[in-house]
């Protein structure tokens, strides 16, 4: 079948989302919440293509399901429930674990199993599963927001389901005989270029469309496990379930380095207190970012830049104010990021990059200032503010 979107030879990730994204919009084809943009999109049509996975093989002999918590596959969870088999969810962003087991109330009706498949029902009837568990996931469903007849698959570009996937993998709770599926709108089906796919990517199986049922038999290997040499000290800070799984695998004599930022994210201090205690200066070159759209997420600026294959030591996200600072350790290495970031969008707007006009201050450039133009409009209004308080000072004292 041809696909009903074409991507252009060439394309990264972050376009093809982005193609995927706007025809959805342009087309009317997702429910609530919308826009999609930056989510797994809720299709309509999707509790018809989860009706498809009660079909699979796979899941008629499955006994434990896990299934994403994204909204789409409410239907999925809702049929893993109905058939009385385990269904894990994982806890979102990973943040206290990496499963929550769903467990409905005793004698539970159609409705209360509705309810235990939506998000209001992972928070109320969920027990947390602890990686000392027993847990062997025969069936993985996670959401995508393209994905390819050849199994090749592309989040929303925060990289968890792939974490997931991963961390399954190194407590033992998934095996190659595991499989995956993904369950989308039939526009979502494209041609992805097999380069773009990563050795932490995870391929999927089978595709459950409104309309289709995909075997993908896809020749790429899943995941063999965490990846620690592309994580930093920044990601297991923000899911403490990896200090755990690498302080097990170190035990078990695996190489658990991480990339090079974990040794800058180790310290804590300013940078002068370092470089004190060193008595040396930090080789650190800085890009100032700037043009950040209001409302862009530092998730999505990070799915940019991975898409550039840009990786900073560590990304200072200053949102708020429209731009964000990258680290690298020398300025050999800022300035092939800085090649890479060049035509850089997101959400369909131009982003700004250069050097930061100080290294390490974390300043704004000086052509990147607020223009004189807004600065004599700020003065004047300061200015007639205070001439309104003073005129009010003298009404009220003649008074």
């Amino acid at each position: 079948m041809e696909p009903c979107i074409k991507i252009n030879a060439g394309a990264t990730k972050w376009e093809i989302r982005h193609k995927v994204w706007d025809y959805m919009e342009n087309r009317n084809l997702a429910n609530f919440p919308r826009p999609v943009h930056n989510r797994i999109p809720n299709f309509k049509g999707a509790h018809q293509a989860c009706g498809a996975l009660t079909e699979l093989e796979a899941f008629v002999r499955t006994r434990e399901v896990k299934v994403d918590p994204d909204k789409p596959l409410e239907g999925a969870r809702l049929a893993v429930l109905q058939a009385r088999k385990m269904l894990l969810v994982p806890t979102p962003r990973l943040r206290n674990g990496l499963f929550n087991h769903i467990i409905p109330p005793a004698g539970a009706s159609k409705e209360d199993l509705r309810v235990c498949s939506t998000s209001q029902g992972v928070k109320e009837f969920s027990r947390p599963v602890g990686l000392d568990a027993k847990v062997t996931v025969d069936l993985v469903v996670v959401g995508s927001v393209a994905v390819s007849e050849k199994g090749y698959r592309i989040g929303k570009g925060e990289g968890y389901a792939d974490m997931e996937y991963a961390m399954m993998v190194s407590m033992g709770a998934v095996s190659s005989a595991t499989v995956v599926v993904t369950i989308v709108h039939d526009c979502q089906v494209v041609d992805i270029p097999e380069d773009l796919i990563e050795s932490h990517d995870v391929t999927v199986d089978y595709i459950l469309t409104p309309t289709r049922v995909i075997r993908t038999d896809c020749k790429l290997p899943k995941p063999e496990g965490i990846i620690w040499a592309k994580l930093d000290a920044d990601m297991l800070g923000k899911i403490p379930i990896l200090k755990t799984l690498r302080a097990l695998e170190q035990q078990s004599g695996k190489d658990v380095t991480l990339g090079k930022a974990e040794q800058r994210a180790k310290e804590d201090l300013p940078r002068e207190s370092r470089e004190k205690a060193r008595g040396e200066p930090e080789a650190v070159a800085t890009l100032y970012v700037g043009g950040i759209p209001s409302g862009l997420r530092v998730g999505e600026l990070k799915g940019a830049l991975r898409d550039r294959g840009v990786l900073p030591l560590k990304l200072h996200w200053q949102g708020p104010q429209r731009r964000a600072f990258l680290d690298y350790n020398d300025r050999r290495a800022a300035e092939a990021a800085l090649a890479a970031l060049q035509g850089l969008s997101v959400n369909g707007h131009g982003l700004q990059a250069e050097f930061a006009r100080s290294q390490r201050s974390h300043r704004r450039p000086v052509h990147a200032q607020r223009p004189a133009k807004e600065v004599q409009e700020k003065l004047l209004l300061s200015s007639f503010s205070h001439l309104c308080s003073y005129w009010e000072f003298k009404v009220n004292a003649a008074s």
